[in-house]
């Protein structure tokens, strides 16, 4: 299926193929696509880093990769993964762990001070 790029990227809907949580919306380019297809554990493109990223390079918070699936425009793919660890960068399992007002309703998993420290997280 040819999918559907805007600026050369398409964004990426994760979630946990076990309890159907969603952990996290990240963005890919073909290349990042390639990789977890290849590989099996999720690519991504950082925006603000401006380059390709394994998801848990450097926390060891991988992404095994079950099934990638695409909407019906095609403008949009959802990675189906069994989640190693957390998700989000700031130590909660989800990026998804506070309503709009702020509330957060869970847990850090892990302390991102620990984990990130010297690697210019």
């Amino acid at each position: 299926m040819e999918l559907t790029f805007t600026n050369g990227l398409v964004p990426v809907i994760v979630q946990d193929c076990r309890t159907r949580e969603v952990l996290m919306l990240a963005y890919a380019n073909g290349e990042a696509l390639e990789l977890t297809r290849k590989t099996g554990y999720a690519h991504y493109y950082s925006r603000s880093r401006d380059r390709l990223w394994k998801k848990g390079e450097e926390s060891g918070h991988v992404q095994r990769v079950v099934q990638i699936l695409t909407d019906c425009d095609a403008d949009a793919v959802l990675y189906l993964v069994e989640q190693h660890g957390a998700a989000c960068h700031t130590g909660h399992m989800s990026c998804f762990h506070r309503t709009i007002d702020g509330e957060e309703i869970s847990g850090r998993v892990f302390d991102p001070e620990k984990v990130y420290a010297n690697k210019g997280e």
